[in-house]
């Protein structure tokens, strides 16, 4: 967690803002928490612990640490941006169940090579990563079965 604190520190002074209290607080709870987040259930999870976050701070702090490249949106599901936290994270695919919305993640690494190739083959750079999924989870399958 303190290298994400120091990043984060290096990356608000280049902007010329300050590491605020509820900034390090939002950056704890999206760290603290290893589940993908939006904006409603961070603003529930941090409510729990200490009231002194608005929801306004959260949206606007969120762009601050898309730029920083601690977090990155993942998704979005049911009208809602869906984070992750990707400081230190390989790229993964995302396996959305259509039913309940549960998000499963799985390796990259087996069509990387081959998505990279293709966009050797049509001269063009990747720079980020959305591989998603929808269908039916274990669960759901399960219930829809019976």
């Amino acid at each position: 967690m303190e290298k994400e604190i120091q990043i984060y520190r290096e990356f608000l002074k280049s902007k010329n803002l300050k590491l605020t209290k509820p900034r390090l607080t939002i950056l704890k709870a999206i760290f603290r928490n290893h589940e993908h987040f939006n904006v409603d259930n961070l603003y529930e999870q941090i409510r729990k612990k200490q009231s002194n976050v608005s929801r306004a701070t959260i949206y606007r702090t969120i762009p601050l640490l898309l730029e920083s490249g601690l977090i990155k949106l993942s998704l979005r599901c049911d009208s809602k941006d869906i984070y992750e936290h990707s400081y230190g994270h390989e790229n993964h695919l995302h396996f959305i169940c259509t039913n309940c919305g549960s998000i499963k993640e799985a390796s990259f690494i087996k069509v990387e090579k081959l998505i990279n190739q293709l966009a050797v083959d049509a001269n063009f750079k990747i720079t980020e990563y959305h591989l998603s999924a929808r269908g039916l989870c274990e669960n759901c399958r399960k219930s829809t079965d019976q």
